[in-house]
């Protein structure tokens, strides 16, 4: 069972202490929400207003949004230590355990891939988006949508997208099983009551010539297969896209407002790192499911959807180099260029992407502080504060070589060369994300008391090879804020430091808050107790400025 979600500050530090004013209560941390309460009925879907959708973000809410006058708020949805715990939104994995490179390769798959399961039979034809999609049953009765690569394109989104799908597994987010497969026109069978609507909203039963229309704007294979993406149908009633701001009104498990969740505003290191531009509400898709341990019990569960222009696809499919780099409509640089006349030079100016089969304009060089997807309409990404980079990049930073290589494999490119270029580049911007976002807040983590009562903790700027020494202050504090004792240490070459033993605060059971400071601004302060029932002392909380 997963734990009640709790409230974790309590209290306030007296009129005249130093220290920041959170307490927080002596207790474990949690690390599993309970939102997976009965919700009997399904709460609405949300309509696909694209065009409205983009106005609304381009537009009227960067006009609207200074009126507001609203002061940011730092990310709720986390735990006592600062982190995320497991929810229907997220599942911590890479790091809290351990995943081999076969593990990453495979990522959320649980069933064999259609593709040894022909023929496959077509049920319609996908009428939103831009790019063809085509609904189908495998021989199985496995149900999937199935994408294809751009004519001229070969391999590029889908492996794009399911390289993109491996690593947001692993780092946590719900998505569809992503298979890529090689099949046939013949492999392809019209059921008798295939539909499709077309421009003027009218549906049409679907023929060999309508399918056969469209395959014809897809990317074939010189041996005459196609190359496809097939995701599984998820399980459940599709509610549509979450709101990027606010809750879902119907839905009791949805407290949060969205746009400060921690693990959506923490999105942006991770869609920064694999240039991932194309972020809207409809790339994301809400589900309403049965519980797989309950059959009586329902309740909505979130996903990550269509990773197809990741990778630099977006840039090279549309020719336009400024993606990652502008919004489409970009405010800030249309004035920028205009009080220069157009003379300030354009970082994206010199793009090219390598000449590869299936690499987009996938660049090593890449400024964090600088990236922006394809609209500001997202809104939790607007929200990232310093403390959300910090989260996303202790996550990011841990894939290994051998991890990124995996969830590269799984793209199934055909030249190695693909493979080691984007290996390669993954570890470059992983590597550029971290250092940015640690060089705003001091990444002290992995904190816990050992057998001399010493606080031990790493420092990930070390730990990475960010750089090599560090020099501490580090001060004891009591519940109220009044100085036990303070000294100066040098980190060890390897980032992993213990402070000795602590000197505790005799009242509420050893309440004692150790201040931490390196050698960039800003302090972290780590909260330790007594548990009351084994009198061992432990880390209940930790703030950081």
């Amino acid at each position: 069972m997963r734990s009640s979600w709790l409230v974790l500050l309590m209290g306030s530090a007296c009129a005249h202490s130093e220290l920041p004013s959170p307490r927080f209560r002596n207790a474990d941390p949690v690390h599993a929400v309970n939102d997976e309460r009965d919700v009997p009925r399904p709460p609405k879907r949300r309509k696909d207003w694209s065009k409205l959708y983009d106005f609304d973000g381009s537009v009227r809410r960067p006009l609207t949004r200074p009126l507001e006058l609203k002061a940011h708020r730092r990310a709720l949805g986390v735990n006592a230590l600062d982190e995320v715990p497991d929810s229907t939104w997220f599942t911590n994995r890479i790091g809290v355990r351990d995943l081999s490179p076969d593990d990453i390769e495979n990522g959320p798959l649980t069933i064999e891939s259609p593709a040894t399961h022909l023929p496959w039979t077509v049920l319609g034809i996908k009428s939103e988006g831009v790019s063809l999609g085509l609904f189908v049953n495998d021989a199985r009765g496995e149900r999937f949508l199935i994408k294809f690569d751009a004519k001229g394109f070969p391999e590029l989104q889908t492996a794009a997208h399911v390289i993109v799908d491996r690593l947001l597994w692993a780092y946590g987010y719900n998505v569809t099983e992503d298979f890529i497969a090689y099949v046939r026109r013949s492999d392809l069978q019209i059921a008798p009551n295939a539909v499709w609507t077309d421009a003027e909203g009218k549906t049409r039963r679907l023929d060999q010539a309508d399918l056969t229309a469209r395959l014809d704007t897809v990317d074939l294979g010189r041996d005459g297969r196609i190359r496809v993406l097939a995701s599984r149908w998820l399980a459940g009633r599709a509610l549509g896209g979450h709101p990027g701001e606010g809750v879902r009104d119907d839905d009791p498990n949805d407290r949060i407002p969205h746009q400060l969740r921690r693990d959506l505003r923490g999105e942006l290191p991770i869609f920064a790192w694999l240039d991932s531009t194309d972020i809207k509400e409809t790339n994301t898709l809400d589900m309403w499911i049965v519980d797989p341990s309950a059959p009586d019990r329902h309740f909505v569960r979130h996903y990550l959807l269509d990773f197809g222009n990741s990778l630099g696809a977006m840039a090279m499919l549309q020719h336009d180099p400024t993606r990652g780099y502008e919004y489409s409509l970009d405010y800030e640089r249309m004035f920028t260029s205009l009080v220069s006349v157009g003379l300030q030079p354009r970082a994206w100016a010199d793009r090219d992407a390598p000449p590869i089969v299936g690499v987009g304009l996938f660049e090593q060089t890449l400024d964090p502080a600088k990236w922006k997807p394809s609209t500001p309409a997202y809104q939790p990404l607007l929200e990232t504060d310093r403390y959300d980079w910090l989260w996303g990049a202790k996550i990011l930073i841990r894939f290994t070589p051998e991890q990124l290589r995996a969830a590269v494999l799984a793209g199934q490119l055909s030249d190695p060369r693909a493979t080691a270029y984007l290996t390669r580049t993954l570890a470059i911007r992983q590597r550029a994300v971290a250092e940015y976002a640690f060089s705003r807040v001091r990444p002290f983590d992995n904190f816990k008391i050992d057998n001399t009562q010493s606080l031990c903790f790493d420092d990930l700027m070390i730990t990475y090879g960010f750089v090599d020494r560090s020099g501490y202050t580090i001060a004891a504090y009591d519940f109220g804020g009044r100085k036990l004792g303070a000294y100066t240490a040098r980190s060890t070459a390897d980032g992993h430091f213990c402070t000795g033993a602590l000197p505790l605060s005799r009242a509420r059971d050893g309440y004692t808050i150790i201040g931490i400071r390196g050698d960039t601004p800003g302090n972290t302060y780590v909260h330790v107790a007594r548990d009351r029932a084994t009198s061992a002392l432990r880390v209940i909380g930790i703030w950081r400025e």
